[in-house]
């Protein structure tokens, strides 16, 4: 089933039961570091079918397309959540990978202790778990075919900073797209700082040898002169082989301007042609102004990060010293929304790659 999924209905008056297409299973994971964690199976009936981990801030963990990953998956895959893991790099100890990882509320990047606090790591926001407020099935049978599951997440304490980010991630029966709606609230009596990004994780077959990184923009390499990826002249937009230089903790990571289209949309991807393949991660330019490209390439650790973000990669202490912090006002939302889409259409991925050519 592909997008003519909604045109050609052979399935009507055929099923009984709408998960002979798709839709939403949710369950505990039994075994390992991950046990007790609930878990949500997005099938959207194209092939495209992802796993929500309802207990890590409904992040995005296993991620398919037909028989291909499109995430990379760390050695320890799914933990469950650790409310103190906010301290100095306890956050990789718990980075499962998966296809998207959310970072923040009130801080991203390294670790940082000020008069305002100690920040971890990315912050904790992925290690807290969802209150799931509503599950929405499709029923094909009366033409509905959209599939949506809700959350709140909160990042709270008394007395300080009370977040909360009501997620919502859907998806229609016969579409290869994920769509992502967040909001964040302030709950508290007073103006709460905000910094939140998000780290889509893409690993092999997807990430390979060959495959085209796709992203427009002004970048600016963060190790500066020391880089060896993001140097002029370099071809740092095509997935490499595995580096020496990269065992261990070996990485480069650029930041960029992100370019947008007429419509105030910033686009980016991996597209790769031995398996005919690109995914297409879309975003609001104004929601989510800075990217950046994590590179990974360990042997066993091969990883490339898509990062759309709301903030320059430099922690709140920073963002705080140069005015570039947000601070969100009791009361007050801020709105994110963001679409990943898989194709296998030639004619469509290079219609897409055209502009990246």
């Amino acid at each position: 089933m592909k997008d003519t999924f909604e045109v050609n209905q052979d399935w009507k008056d055929k099923i009984s039961n709408h998960a002979q297409i798709g839709g939403i299973e949710t369950s505990v994971i039994d075994n390992g570091a991950g046990r007790g964690t609930r878990i949500a199976w997005i099938n959207t009936g194209t092939g495209l079918r992802f796993k929500v981990v309802i207990d890590r801030a409904m992040d995005i963990a296993d991620a398919f397309y037909n028989q291909h990953s499109l995430a990379w998956l760390s050695h320890g895959g799914i933990t469950s959540p650790q409310p103190f893991s906010d301290h100095g790099i306890n956050w990789l100890k718990t980075f499962g990978g998966g296809l998207m990882t959310t970072c923040g509320l009130t801080h991203f990047g390294g670790p940082e202790s000020d008069e305002f606090g100690e920040r971890g790591l990315h912050g904790q926001i992925s290690n807290t778990p969802a209150e799931i407020i509503s599950i929405v099935q499709p029923d094909p049978r009366t033409g509905n075919l959209e599939m949506s599951i809700s959350g709140i997440i909160r990042e709270t304490k008394p007395f300080g900073p009370s977040l909360e980010l009501k997620r919502t991630i859907s998806a229609t029966l016969g579409k290869s797209v994920i769509r992502i709606h967040d909001e964040v609230i302030n709950k508290a009596n007073m103006p709460a700082p905000h910094m939140l990004l998000y780290h889509f994780n893409f690993g092999w077959p997807l990430a390979d040898e060959g495959t085209d990184i796709l992203w427009k923009g002004k970048w600016y390499p963060n190790s500066g002169e020391n880089a060896k990826i993001f140097k002029e002249g370099n071809d740092f937009k095509r997935c490499q082989a595995p580096l020496d230089d990269h065992l261990g903790g070996g990485e480069e990571v650029v930041l960029v301007d992100i370019e947008a289209d007429d419509q105030g949309q910033s686009v980016c991807g991996l597209s790769n042609p031995k398996i005919g393949i690109a995914a297409v991660l879309k975003f609001q330019k104004e929601q989510l102004p800075w990217f950046a490209n994590w590179q990974h390439w360990g042997k066993g650790e091969y990883v490339t990060g898509l990062e759309p973000a709301t903030n320059q990669l430099i922690g709140q202490a920073k963002a705080r010293e140069n005015g570039s912090l947000i601070f969100i006002k009791p009361g007050e939302s801020r709105y994110y929304d963001l679409e990943l889409k898989v194709l296998n259409n030639e004619q469509k991925i290079q219609e897409y790659l055209k502009d990246y050519n």
